[in-house]
């Protein structure tokens, strides 16, 4: 082969490598190490497609413009030396980049870069190549919020030139001998940002180590843990220093170092971090350079006295989160540079101040504290205010007139304001968030005043009297979050159907007056519909479906008619399917998928009728099945025993018959908090081998389990249950909450001692059934048990003592054939003796077939006292629907909290 023909071939190779969308094998890298530079960022550039959606909003994509028919120096994003011999500089940031970053890539053959900048694209999980480490001249390295993955590799501890050094929002792993030569080696560092990036196996005493050089440190949410030490923290120079959301204790020692020798801060950031020794008024010895201080939800507690901050530079102060108590301090309002003022989740009381001069805020939040009094004119007279939270206190009066339209986030709600919207809203054009619930405010939706709302995402007026306009010729194009619920609207809003752009996610108009068909919503988008306790009727359309991302839909408390769509339980994305109280009827679908998503299922009072249908068991991550109040019919499902998250298993009032023989599962029902199989047909022996298994009910610690509300993670799940022989609906149960209802059926034969095992039971019914012999002693021992019912059997003598001698004679009425303490019969000496015991494998083995007669025997119900105890753990669904808006509202101020963080943080996610 002649030389020249070998020329052609490597040209032609290399040509068509260059034109494709691949990166250079492995074998050529070192052969064309020494491409153009021009080159080899052309080809770097098309190894990637374009994507809007992967970087920030009001970005560009700097490579769409670069031509090969002009010079790369003059490209967007690159910069070359002198003598444009060399690319020294790339700046892609938010260029919408979507691809792979791949070691063998014509990025590293530009080997005199100082400056590289990728951040904010989408690198598809690729891990940081090794080959960063080749750039010995690199000064800048920013890849941060570009999706890398993985852990960061040991060659960037060979980038000793780096000035900056940004790896953070990427979710990536550093080790500790990795750790180690990073600030061993990098001693030119000024900053290190490597924020999000898990650096639990990290010793917080390594800080110590970290350059003198260092102005810029920020390591927030990166699970560190432990103490900070004294002196742990030698950076003359630092000016930023963000440790926040970490798992570390600040002691007075160390906030007493970090106040008196690093003088030079300018931004301090702890954030979630434990400062619960710190005393407020060592505030007062900050920097009076600070322009940044973050303490929120740092544990400090105490009094905010009057001038403790006399930080004239300061611009941002957060001291948010359950910390401080007393007077709103005054002094706050007179710091003459401040633009953004967080004191929201503490204990301040008072009125806001009347008067303010000079004050040129961007962001006040003062949420959930107990300040009073009405707001002043001034809160709506600053040209610079973005964004006013003054929502969860106790503020009256009216809304004043907003005199400039630079507001985007306004949220008074749970409030005493009354009155009406102030015409001058319609004024404030780039609103994004307008929520004003639980306020006595009068509102015209789809007035002129909405018209101009073309930015506006979250709508809440829940909880207020509005009425809908329906001639508004008008939509809310970009709304995703609407909360209308316990308003009074008698209308559907139509122009709801007319929301663009696929955006609305979140629709509440429950507790209202809605009549007629169920309304028609465009959005795909959807993931949460709370339509309940109105008056809708007609069938449930099958177009809901066409909501694929769907998380909660509750249509509960209407009227509703036909059949359950057969696509809801096909669904893989709901988690809430919650259709109770309306007049559904046919079969329940029988095709619950595999790997679908259901946490609650609830049907209860509806007229639906046949078998259960056994692909229930599809439901792994089921907690709560409530199916009461049908005609189902069939055998005790079994199968559902298999579901090992389940919690609430009510099935009572249809038609179930038969025995409950053993389990066909080893463990069955091992998480069941609460069952309820009343009002059926069972019979048989009562199931002893599933008592044996309940081992939820056998906790008796309620510290060791978590103290929080059914469902308040993803819905706050509501219940029917029996007390005192009245149901009574909850509206939310805590998990503690046990109980057994069996009653109104035909058990018979003993009962079984081991229910003395189920120590954490709160209730127990075995009412209406024919159980004969003895009360075990046993039940003696749950001394949890705060409602009994045994009534309408033909049970003998009540055992005396432990848990038994907290009834009174009142819950013991019309049973005539009972005896013993604490009734005034006593019994006679026939009575008195009871057989022995049988051991707890007897028992379990019981199965007797005696025949019975009905007698009126009950033991009844607890005494007051612990009846009352039991109340604290139940929200209880009386009175008008406004005492119960903070309790159905816990979803709804989590999401609104959710979005009131990330107000501005808009833009192209993830």
């Amino acid at each position: 082969m002649g030389r020249s023909t070998w020329k052609y071939q490597v040209f032609f190779l290399f040509s068509l490598i260059l034109h494709s969308q691949l990166p250079f094998p492995s074998s050529l890298s070192s052969s064309l190490s020494s491409m153009p530079p021009c080159s080899a960022l052309l080809h770097f550039s098309k190894s990637f497609s374009l994507d809007q959606r992967v970087s920030a909003s009001n970005t560009y994509p700097k490579t769409a413009s670069w031509r090969e028919d002009k010079h790369c120096c003059s490209w967007d994003g690159v910069e070359c030396d002198k003598n444009k011999s060399h690319v020294v500089g790339l700046d892609l940031t938010s260029s919408w980049l979507m691809g792979h970053i791949h070691s063998n890539g014509t990025l590293f053959f530009l080997p005199n870069l100082r400056r590289l900048n990728l951040a904010d694209n989408h690198f598809r999980g690729s891990l940081i190549p090794s080959e960063f480490g080749n750039f010995k001249s690199l000064t800048y390295l920013n890849l941060s919020f570009s999706v890398f993955s993985g852990q960061i590799p040991f060659e960037i501890s060979q980038l000793s030139s780096l000035v900056s050094l940004d790896l953070s929002k990427n979710g990536l792993l550093i080790k500790a001998p990795v750790w180690k030569r990073v600030i061993g080696n990098l001693t030119q560092l000024r900053e290190l940002i490597l924020d999000r990036t898990n650096m639990s196996s990290i010793r917080t005493n390594s800080l110590m180590n970290l350059s003198s050089s260092l102005t810029t440190l920020s390591l927030r949410y990166c699970d560190l843990r432990g103490k900070l030490e004294n002196n742990i923290l030698c950076l003359p120079s630092i000016q930023t220093l963000d440790l926040s959301e970490n798992w570390l204790s600040i002691e007075a020692p160390v906030w007493k170092s970090v106040i008196g020798n690093l003088t030079q801060l300018r931004e301090l950031l702890l954030g979630g971090t434990n400062m619960s020794s710190i005393r407020p008024n060592s505030l007062t010895n900050l920097s009076s350079s600070l322009t940044t201080l973050s303490l929120h939800y740092c544990d400090l507690r105490g009094k905010l006295e009057d001038n403790i901050l006399c930080l004239p530079s300061i611009q941002t102060l957060d001291l948010s989160d359950y910390s401080f108590n007393g007077l709103l301090p005054s002094s706050l309002f007179n710091l003459p540079n401040l633009s953004t003022l967080d004191l929201g989740y503490n204990q301040l009381v008072g009125p806001l101040p009347s008067h303010v001069s000079g004050l040129n805020l961007i962001v006040l939040s003062l949420s959930s504290n107990f300040l009073n009094g009405t707001l002043p004119s001034w809160l709506f007279s600053m040209p610079s205010l973005e964004t006013l939270y003054l929502d969860r206190n106790q503020f009256f009066g009216e809304i004043g007139e907003f005199k400039y339209n630079s507001l985007k986030n306004l949220d008074l709600g749970y409030n005493k304001l009354h009155g009406s919207i102030p015409r001058s809203v319609s004024r404030l054009v780039n609103l994004t968030i307008l929520s004003l619930p639980s306020n006595n405010l009068s509102i015209m939706l789809g007035s002129k005043m909405f018209s101009k709302f073309k930015n506006l995402e979250t709508l809440d007026l829940s909880n207020n009297s509005v009425s809908i306009n329906n001639n508004a010729a008008y939509a809310l194009p970009n709304l995703q979050y609407l909360n209308l619920a316990y308003s009074n609207i008698s209308e559907f809003p139509r122009w709801l159907g007319d929301v663009g752009n696929n955006s609305l996610y979140y629709v509440d108009l429950r507790n209202n007056l809605l009549q007629g068909q169920f309304p028609t919503l465009n959005s795909s988008n959807l993931q949460f519909i709370f339509f309940s306790n109105n008056n809708l009727t007609g069938e449930i359309p099958s177009l809901i479906c066409d909501a694929i991302h769907l998380g909660v839909l509750d249509l509960s408390h209407n009227n509703l008619s036909g059949m359950i769509p057969k696509c809801l339980v096909n669904s893989t994305s709901l988690s809430v399917l919650d259709l109770r109280m309306n007049s559904l009827h046919g079969t329940i679908p029988t095709t619950f998928v595999i790997r679908n998503n259901f946490r609650t299922i609830n049907l209860n009072g509806n007229q639906l009728e046949g078998p259960l249908p056994p692909s229930l068991a599809n439901c792994r991550d089921l907690e709560i099945l409530d199916l009461g109040n049908n005609k189902i019919n069939g055998v005790f499902p079994y199968w559902l025993g298999s579901l090992y998250k389940l919690q609430v298993l009510v099935i009572r009032s249809n038609r179930f018959q038969g025995r409950i023989g053993n389990p066909k599962t080893k463990f069955p029902f091992p998480n069941l908090r609460i069952i309820d199989i009343s009002n059926n047909q069972f019979n048989g022996p009562l199931p002893i081998k599933y008592f044996k298994y309940l081992k939820a009910m056998k906790i008796v610690e309620e510290s060791e389990v978590a103290s929080k509300y059914m469902g308040e993670n993803y819905y706050q799940d509501s219940l029917n249950i029996m007390m005192k022989g009245h149901y009574i609906e909850m509206e939310r149960v805590l998990t503690i909450l046990t109980s057994i209802d069996f009653s109104n059926n035909s058990f018979r034969g003993e009962m079984p001692k081991i229910i003395g095992r189920l120590k954490s039971l709160k209730g127990l019914n075995f009412s209406y059934n024919n159980l004969i012999g003895y009360i075990p002693s046993s039940i003696g021992n749950l001394t949890n048990l705060e409602w009994l019912d045994l009534s309408f059997n033909k049970l003998g003598h009540i055992p005396s003592g432990n848990q038994f001698n907290t009834f009174n004679n009142n819950s013991y009425t019309e049973n005539l054939g009972l005896c013993g303490f604490p009734l005034s019969r006593t019994c006679d000496n026939n009575e008195a003796k009871q057989p022995p015991p049988p051991t707890l494998q007897q028992d379990e083995n019981l199965e007797h077939e005696n025949g019975f007669g009905w007698q009126a025997v009950s033991i009844g119900y607890a005494s007051g006292t612990i009846f009352g105890m039991f109340m604290g753990y139940l929200m209880f669904k009386i009175g008008k629907p406004k005492c119960l808006v903070r309790m159905v509202k816990l979803e709804q101020h989590i999401m609104l909290r959710r979005l009131k963080k990330n107000a501005h943080k808009r833009g192209g996610r993830r």
